[in-house]
């Protein structure tokens, strides 16, 4: 069974595309994703893999960490 720990990353990307006048169609071509993924990670609803989170990154050319926070949770489990 996957253990849930309750850790989450938040993202800032809706406001680094706001900031460069993109609209999310726009920002999807440029890292090669749909118009739809990019929707569902402003929203929150949707983590992005390693991969694209560091071609968001470059392409506003800024550190990672910049546009996206992780946040650890609490693991109720643990003995």
């Amino acid at each position: 069974m996957k253990k849930d720990f309750g850790d989450s990353i938040s993202n800032k990307v809706y406001e680094y595309r706001v900031l460069a006048r993109m609209s999310q169609q726009e920002l999807a071509e440029k890292v090669g994703v749909s118009k739809q993924t990019i929707f569902v990670m402003e929203k929150g609803n949707y983590v992005p893999t390693l991969l694209l989170a560091f071609r968001i990154a470059d392409f506003f050319n800024v550190d990672v960490n910049d546009i996206f926070t992780y946040m650890k949770g609490n693991d109720q489990n643990e003995n």
